[in-house]
């Protein structure tokens, strides 16, 4: 019996794929051999078997363009055995090709026949669904993954900006005026460009009548409650679902749209930030169960049902845990969120040009880089992913080809920084006790004042007498600092430093007194003083904070040291 095994070309520094052919017992031979060779002339980071007989179809070409979801970092402990490895391997030379794709005796129709289809969601948010182009470009990708073996759910966001559009036309209808003009037409051309029947412009239209109705009311009663603004942004999903299935029915992919509850989501009844009620993972289980194999389900994300039959929003990353929710109640293979850049980056490629992907992150990396400033996934939507272990990759649908960043529950850490992360015009407070030294309950004060000003905290250092900690003001109201500040006033005497930036390594904190070494000395050099650092109970972060000013050159330095081509501490 023979076995294939294919190295994904992009992270190949000769970008060149390769295919190796082997025999059932010279198998973990020759995975071990291609490790060690690949490693020893450091010309590969990650490594992808692909099991002929259980895996998609085979990809002999190098300009392979699809993976399967199994992948497995590669760590310089296997330069261990490179000498044995190699002369065992000579023995096999004449059933091993390594470099060059194999040709395979059965024929196409035989070896598609053997395979079991990968199970994957795709989720699709708004700049990728932005316009007619966009759209059929998205459904030629999710066909050329059926192609390749791939039997995708797929979660669609509103097209482009129609959210913000429809937030945007709730507050005019607020003051007196309906405006649907610009919906109507992005929806409606995108449908008439791309060629389709009145069947799905009547569909549309039925929707979008629907929708100037409530905003008539909305104008009417001049009022807008949570519950009706909700029920008014469900319509980008509900549309935007509507032309990616038709789209795939015209490209000969057999598709059809769903509303998320009608496939067993269900969410509480808290407007605009809904949760979604642990009953949806069986009921969502068993209605996929009934769908044909052959068809494509193209699902609204961001939108649910509480148990009145009403509409919700899920809130930021909505979208995202949708598909992780569906995906952890399949279960699939793996959850694709398609995204307009290759991954997630070393650091933001706006602040630092020479950033580059991340092949594999952890799960608690990607939460820690979502919650301090990298907009890649938000941490909330990761959360069913990661308690049914399903790993989940971020792509770029503007450049398929790229692998994308892998997020798994755990990796080997080979580097010291993963990534470096910032987030900007933070409030840095220092709270010094005036009550007697080693007086207990002061720290029990603080926080409870914290908490009855539902004012959240980013970072924190601490000492007996003495606390300092960040506060994200895009997260509390005009007011919230002040009557914070007042309350802890009457314990402790108070400062407030505005103007100040988190800086987030994303790192191997074992090695923390490495990192710290090399962080210090080179913004010693630069001249950017640090105000406050934070290593708490997280295993993977570390935070520094810095003046806003210096937020954007403190980034290029770090990623220089780490991850710059004279680095000697190891980046991606």
């Amino acid at each position: 019996m023979t076995q294939l095994y294919e190295i994904e070309p992009s992270l190949l520094t000769s970008n060149i794929g390769c295919t190796i052919s082997v025999t059932k017992a010279m198998g973990q031979l020759a995975i071990t051999y291609l490790f060690a060779l690949l490693v020893a002339k450091q010309s590969v980071q990650a490594f992808v078997p692909r099991f002929k007989g259980s895996g998609p179809a085979i990809v002999t070409q190098p300009s392979a363009r699809f993976l399967g979801p199994k992948a497995m970092p590669v760590t310089r402990s296997r330069r261990e055995g490179l000498d044995l490895v190699m002369s065992l391997s000579e023995a096999s030379a004449k059933s091993t090709k390594v470099g060059e794709a194999e040709t395979e005796v059965e024929s196409a129709d035989h070896r598609q026949s053997n395979q079991k289809a990968i199970r994957v969601i795709m989720k699709f948010g708004g700049s990728s669904l932005a316009n007619a182009e966009r759209v059929d470009y998205v459904a030629s990708l999710i066909k050329s993954q059926i192609e390749q073996g791939y039997r995708p759910t797929v979660v669609c966001s509103a097209m482009g900006k129609t959210t913000n559009n429809l937030l945007n036309a709730g507050h005019f209808a607020l003051e007196g005026s309906v405006y649907i003009d610009s919906l109507r037409t992005l929806h409606l051309s995108t449908a008439q460009e791309l060629g389709m029947g009145d069947e799905v412009l009547a569909a549309l239209e039925e929707l979008l009548d629907e929708l100037k109705n409530l905003l008539s009311g909305v104008s009417c009663l001049r009022e807008l409650t949570p519950r009706t603004l909700d029920y008014l942004v469900s319509f980008g999903e509900r549309l935007s679902v509507r032309i990616v299935a038709a789209r795939l029915n015209q490209l000969g992919v057999p598709a059809q749209h769903f509303e998320s509850w009608s496939l067993g989501l269900r969410t509480n009844s808290d407007f605009g930030k809904a949760e979604i009620l642990p009953e949806s993972y069986s009921a969502i289980k068993e209605a996929m169960k009934k769908l044909d194999d052959s068809m494509v389900a193209v699902v609204t994300g961001f939108i649910g049902h509480d148990s009145e039959g009403r509409i919700t929003t899920l809130g930021r990353g909505g979208s995202d845990l949708t598909a992780s929710t569906i995906g952890a109640a399949v279960p699939v293979d793996e959850i694709q969120v398609w995204k307009d850049v290759n991954g997630i980056m070393t650091a933001n490629p706006k602040v630092v040009s020479n950033a580059v992907p991340v092949p594999f992150v952890s799960f608690e990396e990607a939460s820690e880089l979502a919650y301090f400033g990298a907009e890649i996934l938000h941490p909330i939507s990761m959360v069913p992913a990661m308690r049914y272990n399903i790993q989940v990759r971020v792509k770029n649908s503007y450049n398929p080809d790229h692998p994308g960043t892998v997020i798994l529950a755990d990796k080997d850490y080979t580097q010291l920084v993963t990534a470096i992360t910032s987030k900007r015009n933070v409030e840095l407070l220092d709270i010094v006790s005036t009550w007697m030294l080693g007086q207990y309950g002061f720290l029990s004060r603080v926080f409870s004042i914290f908490e009855e000003q539902k004012v959240s905290v980013d970072c924190v250092a601490t000492s007996e007498v003495s606390i300092s900690l960040t506060l994200d003001t895009k997260k509390q109201d005009d007011h919230a600092e002040d009557r914070l500040v007042k309350a802890l006033s009457e314990i402790a005497a108070v400062t407030v430093h505005r103007d100040r930036a988190i800086i987030s390594l994303i790192a191997n904190v074992a090695r923390s007194s490495e990192v710290l070494s090399i962080v210090f000395n080179a913004l010693k050099e630069a001249g950017i003083q640090v105000e406050m650092l934070s290593q708490g109970a997280s295993k993977v972060n570390i935070s520094l904070i810095v003046k806003d000013e210096d937020a954007e050159r403190c980034t290029q330095i770090l990623h220089d040291r780490f991850f710059g081509e004279s680095s000697a501490v190891g980046g991606v």
